[in-house]
């Protein structure tokens, strides 16, 4: 069986509960497939593309994904944080990552851009110099994360402890502030 895949392009594939074979994809597309429960543990994904792909649910443990483009993906509690770390290199465009986990992982030049990251754990992940543009962050937990230069400017609905949190030269606007400041119960008018 071929251990390489270039140059492909798969639509409308259903690849759901499966197991996915241990392979190299590069340079592939994937539009409008089914990965939901799927276990592409040890999958390698160089320079590909996924766009209304649905991942929900999916084991990605020890999968690589360098210079992934996501368009579009259902990405539901999917844990990146068991994801092959070397050279990790995603883009995420309106994509909904709620529920999802990047605890402890290194996603450092990331950029989010109107996605969806409602209850998304980033304890002890470092997120330097990424972005969340135009991105719903509610209830995402933010614990002993390393955001410095993180772009926030136009995140919303997020809470993020500055005594527990690493921001130096974090980007917020001001009318932001108030999530900086929410757990004294300040009163800001």
């Amino acid at each position: 069986m071929n251990n390489l895949i270039i140059d492909q392009a798969f639509t409308d594939q259903n690849f759901s509960s499966q197991k996915l074979p241990a392979r190299e994809y590069d340079n592939c597309t994937f539009v409008s497939c089914d990965f939901s429960n799927t276990d592409m543990s040890v999958v390698t994904f160089l320079e590909c593309r996924f766009e209304y792909c649905n991942f929900s649910s999916t084991l990605m443990k020890e999968a690589s994904f360098q210079e992934v483009v996501f368009i579009e993906c259902k990405m539901l509690g999917v844990d990146f944080s068991v994801c092959n770390d070397f050279m990790f290199s995603v883009e995420f465009g309106t994509c909904n990552l709620d529920y999802s986990s990047f605890h402890g992982f290194v996603i450092k030049n990331t950029e989010f851009t109107n996605c969806s990251l409602k209850e998304t754990d980033f304890t002890e992940a470092n997120l330097t110099a990424s972005i969340f543009n135009n991105c719903d962050l509610t209830n995402a937990i933010f614990d002993n994360t390393i955001a410095e230069k993180v772009d926030f400017r136009t995140a919303k609905n997020f809470v993020i402890d500055p005594e527990s949190n690493r921001l130096k030269k974090a980007r917020f606007d001001k009318s932001t502030l108030i999530w900086l400041l929410s757990k004294y119960d300040l009163i800001i008018e």
